[in-house]
């Protein structure tokens, strides 16, 4: 960790019918775009499709704000308060089931979901607009464990005002042990990646 938070980029270029577009800029993603785009890339031709880039943040211990205040409900009816997230390492994934990118990203979180959960890691999907069936059916695609927040309120969004932006999705957050946000990922995660920023928070 260093002592500031230092964002590191990545920028992927996709053809598009025989153009190459550049990856969206931080703090934009490819969900932001408009739906017809995201059902574009959902039927897999990336036809005039922007990937978002995927940007890391690290946050030194020392430059970490206060534990975010998380209260919201479950899609299973279980009511999450901030206490839930002392003493355990937290990974948030903002996402809805028409963003490709978070389709890409779900088998990912899903595996490291599994090989962390022995270690005391928590993982909690945050659904900004799918209706409980959408959100479900997603679920059982991907064969997803771990539960989301039924967010189409706010609530949680609104928590971490400044940490994520509004039309940032996916974005990933990797809250320490004191429920504080230790690294972000704007973005589609990359497995790798994900894995480090993890291993860096459990140890820690």
């Amino acid at each position: 960790m260093t002592s500031n938070p230092r964002p590191a980029s990545r920028r992927a270029v996709l053809a598009a019918g025989g153009a190459v577009l550049t990856a969206l800029t931080l703090g934009l993603s490819a969900c932001a775009q408009e739906d017809a785009l995201a059902k574009q890339a959902k039927a897999g031709d990336n036809k005039n499709y922007i990937a978002g880039d995927g940007s890391v943040t690290e946050f030194a211990a020392a430059d970490r704000k206060s534990a975010i205040a998380v209260n919201g409900t479950l899609f299973n009816g279980t009511t999450v308060t901030p206490q839930d997230f002392q003493g355990k390492v937290t990974v948030l994934n903002f996402w809805f089931a028409a963003c490709a990118p978070c389709r890409v990203e779900a088998p990912i979180l899903e595996e490291l979901h599994q090989e962390f959960k022995d270690q005391g890691v928590q993982f909690f999907g945050v659904n900004l607009r799918d209706e409980k069936a959408t959100a479900e059916a997603f679920d059982k695609t991907f064969n997803l464990t771990y539960p989301s927040f039924d967010d189409k309120d706010g609530g949680v969004l609104l928590a971490v005002s400044g940490i994520v932006p509004p039309g940032a999705v996916p974005t990933t957050l990797v809250l320490d042990k004191q429920g504080r946000v230790a690294s972000r990922v704007l973005g589609e995660i990359q497995k790798g990646t994900l894995k480090a920023l993890i291993t860096a928070a459990v140890a820690e």
